[in-house]
């Protein structure tokens, strides 16, 4: 039986969001993939990543790279790291670019050649530029929530997909499931 390559489910509280985070979290691929996420302006994007690196043992503050492009984030107290071994991490939010060739521009092709993680919010607006991606998640509301749960802030009700596009996102995959 082969991995499966597309995970579905809902987000009806932020507690949901960081339980998905948590089983990616679990998963040692996670050490050295690339992530998508897609989704409209305030979707949960970088709430995800939020809690995606507080699962992976990342203190301190974690900010939005709006404005930056890109924060980098480091954690020694990762599990899915051997011991002593820091696990690197890169936060990108391209929204701001108006070309792809920015990408190419700021020296990114460097940082995703190397080892670690890459998260990435608004990646279409990379063009052609940004290699491979193992996961790719997307994010929308919820449109179906049912109004017998009108008490629940519907703000926070999304649907989630998440694809597989190489093995090491099927590997991501099998910690979802």
């Amino acid at each position: 039986m082969s991995a499966p390559v597309r995970w579905q489910g809902r987000w009806t509280t932020e507690e949901d969001t960081q339980a998905f985070a948590r089983q990616l979290a679990t998963c040692p691929a996670i050490a050295h993939a690339t992530l998508t996420l897609q989704g409209d302006l305030g979707a949960g994007k970088t709430t995800l990543v939020r809690h995606l690196l507080r699962a992976l043992g990342v203190r301190g503050r974690i900010k939005s790279p709006t404005y930056a492009v890109v924060e980098p984030h480091s954690t020694i107290d990762c599990a899915v790291m051997p011991a002593g071994e820091p696990l690197l991490i890169w936060h990108f939010d391209f929204y701001r670019f108006n070309d792809p060739r920015e990408w190419e521009d700021a020296g990114f092709r460097e940082l995703f050649a190397s080892h670690g993680l890459k998260l990435v919010e608004w990646p279409e607006r990379a063009g052609d530029f940004l290699p491979p991606v193992d996961l790719r998640i997307d994010i929308e509301p919820d449109e179906m929530t049912p109004h017998a749960h009108i008490d629940l802030d519907q703000d926070t009700h999304r649907k989630v997909s998440a694809t597989a596009l190489t093995p090491t996102g099927r590997l991501l995959l099998e910690a979802l499931a």
